[in-house]
């Protein structure tokens, strides 16, 4: 099944299945016959504004039913849609309104921030408009290369940047994801709704979720961050698709009722946004031993992945990092030189993407899209920043970031390397290796932040015993320079609004004067 157009899509369920749920928040159930009525309705209400055509809107709010309508009653309209999260900081919000300069707001929660020069929608403005337009006839809507959606990076260092997916690059990551042989995504899926819309691992549940006319069971963030909540609601979710980061799972793996017993439903795991390790991996496989396992990756600027493989038994039992897929058969995918030059098989350099996933750059900044973007083999393509190599298999692996490289005591150290290896400890749920700096800014030494499996602590008491432990259990996947020196032991990790552990923070902690 190939789709050309994600809104007559959706328009068409309304038409063959229109009491099917597509979203489900904890009960709460709206149908494809509602989506249609309520996106509509907004169409036909931001057609009336008279704002600039084709012009950026901003959607603030949660995991709200609201926020999946609104973004199709946009698109409708012709205007792309910048979702921004409600949890969200304040210079963020404001960041975001300068640089993306929007001509309209819909705030399905509260703004935080003062506004006087753009519009605002406010939620019981959306819900009149829901409830007073009948018929709505799609006559400009966002289509071919016109900006579908625009998703703003974490800014963790620097603004953040506002990435333009438009509607080919949309279509191009949706039919790769329904009719790959990796995916195997189920028609009608019963997918969880997690990750928040400003994170585009969000696109991973809802766009093919919409496009076999499948339900979305969404789980707001009040609900994930009390663990007895959250494990309490998990197994009353219908699902058969799981689609989160790996740090997500590994907190839904701290209940020992998180597995196959409990939900037999999910068959499927869909993972991107962070590395998948082999720890992670191996403890689900031992709860769901029959579910399919799908390691994704891909920056937000070539449409939310570039690459997907099954993870099987015999990569698990390697114990090594694992791949990160086959590359997209229409997503050229490169590994490259420092002078641009395409490395052969087995040597390690910087991923670069090309295709029609490849996003046009980013929204109003020239400078940063120069530096990124280019033009290779006369396609567009985007320097990932990440290294990587491809096997004789043709499977991608992932060599870490650039940016996460430091140089210590003479050798060059991968910090996701030495996390991935401390992860292999059976000790260990996660773990993060965060340098040091002296004065000079030169690593002074490593750190470890660890976060222990289940009863370690008190079987070891001290955490002199633990680090023994753990060092004598990695030792042979470890090389000696690369050990870190000092073990920091946390019952959580801080986590980033989109659900990855906050690596630049630990080291931001750690490196406070």
């Amino acid at each position: 099944m190939q789709i050309t157009n994600m809104l007559t899509t959706i328009d068409g369920y309304a038409k063959t299945q229109p009491n099917t749920a597509v979203y489900n928040m904890l009960g709460e159930s709206h149908t494809y016959a509602d989506l249609k009525r309520d996106s509509d309705g907004l169409a036909a209400y931001v057609d009336s504004l008279n704002i600039s055509p084709k012009s950026l809107v901003m959607v603030f709010g949660g995991q709200q039913y609201e926020m999946l309508a609104t973004f199709v009653g946009l698109s409708k309209a012709g205007h792309a849609y910048a979702p921004v999260d409600v949890n969200s900081a304040n210079e963020r919000i404001t960041n975001i309104l300068e640089i993306g300069q929007p001509s309209l707001i819909i705030a399905i929660d509260p703004l935080p921030v003062n506004v006087e020069q753009i519009p605002v929608i406010t939620l019981s403005d959306l819900h009149h408009s829901f409830s007073t337009q009948n018929k709505y006839t799609m006559t400009h809507p966002v289509s071919a290369d016109e900006n579908y959606y625009i998703i703003f990076t974490s800014g963790t260092t620097g603004l953040p940047k506002g990435v333009q997916i438009s509607h080919n690059n949309l279509l191009s990551f949706t039919n790769w994801m329904i009719n790959s042989e990796t995916f195997r995504v189920p028609n009608h899926p019963q997918m969880l709704a997690q990750p928040p819309y400003s994170f585009d691992l969000s696109v991973m549940y809802w766009a093919p979720t919409l496009a076999l006319g499948g339900t979305l069971y969404a789980l707001p963030k009040q609900v994930t961050e009390n663990f007895k909540t959250l494990f309490a609601t998990l197994p009353r979710l219908p699902i058969d698709v799981w689609t989160s980061t790996p740090s997500f799972v590994d907190m839904a793996m701290l209940s020992e009722d998180f597995n196959d017993m409990n939900l037999p439903s999910i068959k499927y795991f869909y993972f991107d946004g962070e590395e998948l390790t082999v720890n992670t991996v191996t403890k689900l496989h031992e709860r769901f031993p029959t579910a399919r396992i799908v390691n994704a990756y891909g920056p937000t600027e070539a449409t939310v992945a570039l690459s997907a493989v099954q993870i099987t038994p015999t990569m698990i039992a390697q114990a090594e990092r694992l791949p990160i897929g086959y590359p997209k058969p229409d997503s050229p995918t490169f590994i490259i030189d420092d002078d641009g030059n395409v490395l052969p098989t087995g040597k390690m350099g910087e991923i670069i993407v090309s295709g029609p996933g490849v996003s046009k750059g980013y929204i109003n900044n020239p400078e940063k899209t120069e530096q990124a973007f280019f033009t290779f083999h006369n396609q567009q393509a985007y320097h990932t920043g990440d290294l990587g190599f491809f096997d004789t298999a043709g499977r991608l692996h992932y060599g870490g970031r650039l940016d996460f490289q430091i140089k210590f005591n003479g050798f060059r150290i991968e910090l996701e390397e030495v996390s991935q290896v401390l992860s292999m400890s059976k000790y260990v749920s996660a773990a993060v290796a965060v340098p040091r700096y002296n004065e000079q800014h030169k690593v002074q030494n490593l750190l470890a932040f660890i976060r222990l499996r289940p009863g370690f602590r008190e079987i070891f008491g001290k955490d002199m015993l633990l680090t023994k432990a753990i060092k004598e259990d990695i030792k042979a996947n470890m090389m000696p320079y690369m050990m870190p020196s000092r073990f920091l032991y946390r019952d959580e990790l801080p986590l980033t609004p989109n659900g990855k552990i906050n690596i630049k923070s630990l080291i931001s902690e750690v490196n406070k004067r």
